[in-house]
């Protein structure tokens, strides 16, 4: 049969009137002038998050954090060039989460499918996904795919996770589980797109944030030991 899906990456591109304080990396309301500014940088990172060509006041580009300001991407330079970055988000977020097989994911997410979207299309398959890279933009996946059975076509939804997600805070799992349920509604990151995400998760966009930091750490110091972590599967540090 034929199938159809679509990588999403998580991008920054939200439409609401937040942005997130230099001083505490936490979200604070902003002006409409800064909110223009803000907006039109978010549209340009949306079409090519890795770019490293624009100019910024910045000792490098974060890649990750690409779409946001650029004091507060100087923070989160300063914080990792000061070895406090991992310890900041110990202290936000001092456990990990305990799903760790495909089998306890689906409850996980099946149950928020349940409480926000419970009239949605179902879902046949979710599961960890190793082959997920964040290099390849994508932390997770949602796909449609359609096959033919006799003279009708069905159409089946799978929730693919990146394996990352294992050995994270909850909050994190929450983030990417909300993005990918979203799109069963919404396929577009628009402003009702981010609508539903923050429906789902008031504190989306604070989480997805501390995720891209997160992502930062573990390019140049690798994953963090969360409590509640298998040691074992903690590789060593960047030298």
């Amino acid at each position: 049969g034929k199938s159809a899906g679509r990588q999403c990456g998580s991008r920054v591109c939200d439409p609401s009137l937040k942005v997130y304080s230099s001083t505490t990396l936490n979200i604070v309301a902003m002006g409409r002038a800064d909110f223009a500014v803000y907006q039109k940088a978010k549209r340009r990172a949306h079409h090519n998050l890795f770019n490293q060509s624009a100019s910024y006041p910045l000792t490098f580009k974060m890649k990750y954090l690409s779409a946001y300001p650029d004091s507060l991407q100087l923070q989160v330079q300063q914080l990792q060039a000061q070895n406090k970055l991992g310890d900041m988000l110990l202290k936000k977020y001092p456990r990990a989460h305990a799903v760790r097989t495909d089998k306890a994911l689906y409850d996980y997410v099946i149950a928020l499918k349940n409480e926000f979207l419970r009239s949605s299309e179902p879902l046949s398959k979710v599961a960890f996904d190793n082959r997920l890279q964040v290099i390849a933009h994508a932390l997770g996946t949602h796909t449609q795919i359609s096959r033919v059975q006799g003279n009708k076509l069905k159409a089946k939804r799978e929730i693919r996770v990146s394996s990352l997600f294992k050995e994270v805070p909850d909050e994190f799992l929450r983030m990417i589980t909300v993005h990918e349920l979203a799109h069963i509604k919404e396929k577009d990151h628009d402003k009702n797109f981010y609508k539903l995400c923050t429906y789902m998760e008031p504190q989306y966009h604070q989480y997805e944030f501390d995720l891209r930091v997160y992502l930062t750490h573990m390019d140049a110091d690798g994953k963090l030991p969360w409590p509640g972590c298998s040691r074992s599967s903690l590789p060593l540090a960047a030298s």
